[in-house]
């Protein structure tokens, strides 16, 4: 499937003004023509605010700020495209378009209800509300969500005589509700769908890792794209799919059929397709050494059938293999695993599980550098190496450690 756009974009950039390719040219004219800019927030995991502030700091935005589980920024309507397409580590960008101070809870419906949201969707489109509060005079995120749904459809119904309807999995226009303390962010969604979900992903193993996580965990690891990538403990290979897909410029957002901002009134698709041919001319299809294995054939087949929907069969190698017969490609590389985790499991079955997996990379992977996540915080160290960096990180609620071992 990747090939297939490469050969059309190909086709399509052969036509050239002044050594310029015309959809090269078109995007410079419309990122001249949309330098306005405004305040936005890009949404991560705990841990991966760093690798965020740098992705979206390479796409050209302004006044960047450190937050918790987020980032703030400027940019312009382009920015909003290009951060949605293209940041690995991002979950939603956010687009704020009010702010309030919030004494009592009656602030909340009142101060909605003076934003026009007639400018903002048709009595045709569809809404949804999300929340989240801290530390707030309200202690109940779905009654935040439900006040502000009411003040919206309240102010439009007074205008219309009508009011758009509610869809919760995919509406046209998702409102993003934040309260901390006495301060109220209204934003909208520009993403839609959580980020993290690619489009990729066929079929499932057992606890999936978020996309968005294992991206970060492969930047975290700082591979060079270059020397042999291995996840012995690969489960769906998303960890490999990740890799691959840094290693070749393939925009995180290449297979996702659909994002917010395509229902807001004042998308413009004319500049939304040429930053995807802009982006997705960078592609590329160099030579690497990435493999995957598992000691489950049934795992295995889940991960080779979303391999093969990104088209990357021919650059991710996948085996049926235990971690302690598996083979490393050559002398040096990068390792990263999620062993699996059981809560069921009996101390001394981790004990030993985790002292295996530290036998193993002291023998067959010297040279290599190895990062192991997991939730077990205690059972890290029976791994008996010494690490050399160690990062906080959270998949879902669970808090990780990331953990390196340098293999001299």
């Amino acid at each position: 499937m990747v090939k297939e756009n490469l050969e059309e974009i190909n086709r399509n950039i052969h036509v050239k003004y002044n050594g310029l390719s015309l959809f090269r040219l078109f995007f410079k004219l419309k990122m001249e023509e949309s330098k306005d800019t405004f305040p936005l927030v890009a949404k991560t995991i705990s841990g991966l605010e760093e690798p965020l502030f740098k992705e979206l700091e390479a796409l050209g935005a302004e006044n960047l700020q450190l937050l918790n589980r987020a980032v703030s920024f400027e940019g312009n309507e382009a920015l909003i495209y290009r951060a949605n397409y293209c940041c690995r580590t991002a979950l939603r960008i956010l687009k704020p378009i009010h702010t309030f101070d919030l004494k009592k809870q009656e602030d909340l419906y009142d101060r909605v209800k003076e934003i026009s949201w007639e400018d903002l969707i048709d009595i045709s489109k569809t809404m949804a509300v999300d929340a989240v509060i801290h530390d707030s005079v309200f202690t109940n995120s779905q009654y935040v969500a439900l006040k502000t749904k009411d003040a919206v459809i309240d102010r439009l119904r007074n205008l219309w005589g009508a009011r758009p309807s509610i869809n919760l999995d995919h509406p046209d226009l998702r409102i993003h509700i934040h309260i901390n303390k006495e301060t109220c962010t209204v934003s909208l969604d520009s993403s839609g769908q959580s980020l993290h979900k690619r489009g990729y992903r066929q079929s499932t193993g057992q606890a999936p890792l978020n996309e968005v996580l294992a991206a970060g965990m492969v930047i975290l690891t700082g591979w060079d794209k270059r020397s042999p990538f291995i996840d012995p403990m690969c489960g769906s290979g998303t960890l490999l799919i990740e890799a691959a897909m840094l290693a070749h410029n393939i925009p995180p957002g290449y297979f996702r059929k659909e994002f917010g901002f395509e229902s807001w009134k004042n998308f413009d698709a004319e500049l939304w397709n040429s930053i995807r041919e802009f982006e997705n001319e960078k592609i590329s299809h160099q030579a690497m050494l990435i493999k995957g294995s598992d000691v489950a054939p049934r795992v295995i087949k889940v991960a080779g059938e979303n391999i093969r929907f990104t088209g990357l069969q021919d650059v991710i190698k996948l085996e049926v293999c235990s971690f302690d017969k598996s083979v490393p490609f050559e002398e040096k590389g990068i390792v990263l695993m999620n062993p699996p985790y059981d809560e069921r499991m009996r101390l001394d079955d981790i004990i030993t599980f985790y002292k295996s997996i530290g036998d193993v990379l002291k023998k067959k992977y010297t040279g290599y550098d190895a990062w192991v996540i997991s939730s077990d915080l205690s059972a890290l160290k029976f791994i008996g190496l010494h690490p050399s960096k160690k990062i906080t990180l959270f998949n879902g609620p669970l808090e990780c450690r990331l953990v390196r071992f340098s293999l001299y």
